[in-house]
């Protein structure tokens, strides 16, 4: 079986659901509470290149510390990176990580995609 592992909030009700559809699919997920540990720079870089994304699509702009800190699209990567790992509730969520790709839980059923 394929070795997955989550970047879990448990206070978010899309994370939970994406816990126990991976569970549900026959999967036991390492979990990673990513607010109570943080992931460093590179595994953030490491997750953005796995989703395709940029920095920018990866932050929850609607975050009050997202406006706090001044960040915007025009805001380098680099910033962003950095802002997400001070402050991880800025992190999207949840991710999963499987066979060397990411998907981000938003609606759940996405991350079957990569499994």
């Amino acid at each position: 079986m394929t070795d997955v592992t989550i970047w879990h909030n448990s206070r978010c009700s899309k994370s939970r659901q994406t816990l126990e559809l991976l569970k549900k699919q026959g999967h036991e997920p390492s979990v990673h509470e990513y607010l109570k540990d943080a992931p460093d720079r590179t595994q953030i870089l490491q997750a953005l290149v796995k989703l395709g994304m940029s920095a920018h699509d990866l932050i929850r702009t609607g975050e009050s510390v997202y406006k706090e800190l001044g960040l915007s699209k025009g805001t380098p990567d680099k910033e962003l990176v950095q802002a997400m790992h001070e402050n991880p509730i800025l992190i999207e969520r949840p991710i999963v990580f499987a066979n060397d790709k990411a998907s981000i839980g938003r609606p759940p059923e996405q991350v079957l995609d990569i499994l």
